[in-house]
């Protein structure tokens, strides 16, 4: 029975921090999607007996970011089941394929295959015209790279092979992207939810966007195309999770309202909700038009929608226009915050800075804006990066431009390319001011002002955003989608190439800075809780009003900064004008003929 036990260990890796320690948390935010297909596709491949009825599959899924692991020890159990296993790391991104492969080498020395998939390696195989140097060192310690996605029998092959020893270099399934419809969905283990914050689980139900943004990675890795699963895999994730207790999502579509299926799946968990008597809530991410198709967001809310990431990514349309996000209109801006905010739903945007035109007085200025004349809960800033797998990176490798070598860098809040107008370091500590800017406390008041008067049931809701955008994420500087909570750290597991740091020196800092960070935030939590209760018993809290609540009007174009403080918000103003004027003339002529 032993020697024919065969182990699957699927890994997401973490990423180093800036002083070279693994990021592990007590609690991370949200369960890797990436991990939780790959978990359902082995699953699958288990019930299938893919590798024949005599051997005995195991899976073990690990999601790093709030799990230690320890090769050896990994090794050993192994070891004691037969010796047999195929070590996965899934999902990887830039910033954590250095951690990844400081991972693979114990592995390897103890004669235990190794494959990575995920955005990295299948972003930079798909837009460079050779492998980068970092693959090839990876390559060259016998780790085997799986680019493309897994479903549609792609991971039998994979397996099959790592049982029987012969394991591949390079899986390529690059063009060769899975219908998803019937295909085994995201599974999720009890364990990992218990392991998360706030008690999400995560699924995707599209793939693939139409937008051809400059920076982003995922329409080169996922493709452009719309591919979607099907009504009933929706209705069996959402039943399977309320098995196991789960009634929170994130929906990790990079752009759910451009998945052409998107009005049969909110009616379907609008089914789930008001007919089968299911409660669940979704956090979904959407573009900056989605206000625009009709019952769109009436539809996200009634399917149990509390809270939307937007894709705003700027407010300046010179920057928009020089990353090709040309969808995005500054001048429909407000009218879409505005529609969401009909109904009691969170919002967090996407902000991007350290576009060429960026200043340090434009950034300052424009996250200013920001705060005064839209309707923006939480704000996700990133430093704009040239990821792997996007033509921002192409092009800057074709140009031969300079990139820091380090990917552990490329989490979008560090800086990895010169800008002209930021010497070194300047960019990054405009980052930390911009955030410090949005999230001031009087700021962070004021949105939680606006949820009152606008009669929201989110209060803490937003409050827990404001904590981990504002306050957490920024004490230990990571991005917030890697933020959790109790970071933990271990000192023998320093990034190789780094000392290790003395007993003595070591756990003083940890533990006096663990103390510090965890007074900061429960200090933080009181006071956001002390205001709220105050708030939310004041009679007048009605009454209350400022320009990002207020509804949009005519004059909006000639009083709101938004659109007059910059060549490009003005242009963008006479092109609107000039677009309605050629409608309202079409309309015209229609009414005339009819």
């Amino acid at each position: 029975m032993t020697k024919n036990c065969f182990h699957i260990i699927l890994i997401r890796p973490t990423k180093y921090d800036d002083d070279g320690y693994p990021i592990h948390w007590h609690k991370t935010s949200i369960p890797a999607n990436s991990l939780s297909c790959l978990h359902g596709i082995a699953l699958d491949c288990k019930k299938r007996q893919v590798l024949g009825r005599e051997v005995k599959i195991t899976i073990r899924m690990i999601d790093e970011g709030n799990t230690r692991i320890r090769p050896d020890t990994l090794i050993e159990e192994i070891r004691a089941d037969g010796g047999r296993a195929l070590i996965c790391f899934t999902g990887v991104q830039s910033n954590q394929f250095p951690r990844a492969v400081d991972l693979s080498r114990p592995f390897l020395k103890a004669g235990m295959p190794v494959a990575i998939g995920g955005f990295h390696i299948t972003g930079s195989i798909a837009m460079l015209p050779d492998m980068p140097e970092d693959m090839r060192q990876a390559s060259e310690l016998g780790i085997t790279f799986f680019l493309g996605e897994a479903e549609g029998g792609r991971f039998d092959q994979i397996l099959k092979d790592a049982h029987q020893g012969t394991l591949k270099p390079v899986y390529d399934h690059l063009k060769d992207l899975p219908s998803l419809p019937g295909m085994p969905v995201p599974v999720v283990e009890r364990e990992q939810i218990e392991k998360s914050t706030l008690g999400y689980g995560s699924f995707d139900l599209g793939r693939g966007c139409p937008f051809e943004c400059s920076f982003c990675c995922i329409i080169n890795v996922q493709g452009r195309g719309s591919r979607f699963r099907s009504t009933g895999d929706l209705e069996t994730i959402i039943r399977d999770h309320a098995r196991i207790g789960v009634t929170k999502f994130f929906v990790t579509d990079d752009n759910f309202a451009r998945n052409r299926n998107w009005e049969a799946f909110l009616d379907t968990l609008i089914d789930l909700r008001e007919r089968d008597g299911l409660k669940f809530t979704l956090i979904i991410q959407v573009d900056t038009l989605c206000h625009k198709i009709p019952n769109f967001i009436e539809k996200c809310v009634r399917a149990g929608v509390d809270q939307v990431f937007i894709g705003l990514e700027n407010i300046n349309p010179d920057n928009l226009a020089g990353s090709k996000k040309r969808q995005n209109k500054i001048t429909d801006y407000r009218d879409m915050f505005l529609a969401w905010k009909q109904y009691p739903v969170v919002l967090t945007a996407g902000y991007i800075i350290g576009f060429p035109n960026d200043t340090r007085e434009s950034v300052l200025n424009d996250i200013g804006v920001i705060k005064r004349e839209l309707a923006v809960d939480i704000l996700s800033l990133s430093i704009l990066t040239p990821l792997p797998g996007s033509e921002d990176h192409r092009n800057a490798v074709a140009a031969g431009t300079w990139i820091d070598p380090d990917l552990n860098k490329y989490d979008l809040t560090h800086s990895v390319i010169r800008h002209p107008n930021f010497p070194d370091g300047e960019l990054d500590r405009l980052y930390l001011d911009a955030w410090a800017s949005f999230y001031e406390p009087e700021h962070c008041r004021t949105i939680l002002r606006r949820a009152a008067a606008l009669g929201s049931n989110k209060k803490i809701s937003t409050m827990n955003r404001l904590l981990i955008y504002g306050t957490g994420s920024r004490l230990h500087n990571v991005f917030s989608l890697d933020g959790g909570y109790l970071r933990l750290k271990y000192r023998k597991d320093r990034r190789p190439g780094l000392k290790l740091e003395n007993p003595l020196v070591f756990y003083p800092k940890y533990y006096l800075s663990t103390v510090r960070n965890m007074s900061l935030l429960a200090a933080r939590r009181w006071q956001y809780l002390r205001f709220i209760r105050k708030l939310w018993s004041d009679p007048k809290r009605f009454d209350y009003t400022d320009q990002a609540i207020a509804p949009a009007g005519h004059g909006d174009f000639e009083t709101l900064d938004l659109y007059t403080a910059t060549r490009g918000g003005r242009q963008a103003v006479a092109s609107h004008r000039k677009m309605e004027g050629i409608k309202r003339k079409a309309r015209s002529k229609t009414v005339a003929s009819a």
